[in-house]
């Protein structure tokens, strides 16, 4: 294993060209390969969203920016020092979906505790008002809803007045208003000037809330650009219909895949490598007239992400 060191000071920012640094990070688990020669330069004050199948190696790659797990080999550095060190001195705060909390402790008692292992804290009132939970700060852990505890962890993350940002999957187990009110926060967090890293499988969390949006596939970068650059790299159409079956549509000519719309469970959303193919079949063939409401789209982010990642995994990474 390779890292870079600084002092335990930290570091210069004008003179620090990256946040976050990986190089070369190669990871085995046993004959499992989580990283495969990753590389990755995230610039101050990004908001970058980090995407992937299951497996795709984005938790090994967060648990090495935390210094929780180390590289077989390779360079890992965030703003110029080592993830241990720039954990311990609150550079970097983390918010893990399954960071353990204490549940016979009210929300203020752990918060106080906590704060007071800091280096540099930010002030206490500041992270209650920037994770909005002024409002369950009495409670006790163990009786919080799945979205009130990650607000919890989210102001957890906060508690070192930390420049980056670093937070998988944070909005699971919130309902979609929560969802929203957590981000409108986190705009707000970001507006500071902090680099935000922030994993999901809310590909419209990606499209909205990332300047930059990550691809990672077999422990490796398969994309990287802006929403709509990722999505324009991909060729075809997509078809959205009514009155046919996934099975119908993906039966088609020109159709590479077709399933049932995530927001309308009524309409069928299909991936076309040929949308006229698909169109005139749909209007001249067997299935003629049965097709509703029919709608010819460029591929957004979603089907992007599909194709990009779509094969079958010969292992298994983390």
């Amino acid at each position: 294993m390779t890292t870079t060191t600084a002092p335990a000071t930290a570091p210069d920012q004008a003179s620090t060209p990256s946040a976050i640094s990986l190089r070369g990070l190669r990871k085995h688990y046993g004959s499992v390969r989580a990283l495969d020669g990753l590389d990755l330069e995230i610039g101050a004050g990004e908001i970058v969203a980090l995407l992937g199948p299951n497996g795709a190696g984005k938790s090994t790659a967060m648990e090495m920016l935390v210094g929780l797990a180390t590289p077989d080999a390779g360079e890992v550095s965030v703003l110029g020092t080592d993830p241990a060190t720039a954990t311990r001195i609150g550079l970097i705060g983390t918010m893990l979906q399954a960071g353990a909390l204490l549940p016979d402790q009210s929300v203020r008692s752990m918060l106080r505790m906590l704060h007071s292992l800091q280096a540099h804290p930010m002030p206490l009132a500041e992270v209650i008002a920037q994770a909005d939970i002024e409002g369950i700060i009495t409670r006790k852990m163990g009786a919080l809803s799945g979205g009130q505890a990650q607000r919890v962890r989210f102001a957890i993350a906060l508690l070192g007045d930390p420049q980056v940002l670093l937070l998988d999957e944070p909005t699971v187990g919130m309902d979609v208003g929560a969802r929203r009110a957590f981000w409108d926060q986190m705009r707000g967090v970001a507006s500071t000037g902090r680099t935000v890293v922030f994993a999901t499988h809310h590909l419209d969390e990606a499209e909205r809330e990332a300047g930059r949006v990550i691809v990672m596939d077999r422990g490796r970068v398969v994309a990287d650009g802006t929403g709509a650059e990722i999505s324009a790299a991909v060729s075809g159409r997509v078809i959205s219909l009514r009155g046919l079956t996934p099975a119908q549509v993906a039966a088609l000519p020109g159709v590479d895949s077709a399933d049932a719309d995530e927001t309308d469970a009524r309409r069928v959303r299909a991936l076309c490598t040929d949308s006229d193919a698909a169109l005139a079949a749909l209007f001249t063939g067997p299935l003629a007239g049965q097709a509703q409401d029919v709608l010819v789209s460029a591929p957004g982010l979603e089907e992007a992400f599909v194709r990009i990642t779509d094969h079958h995994h010969e292992e298994t990474p983390r």
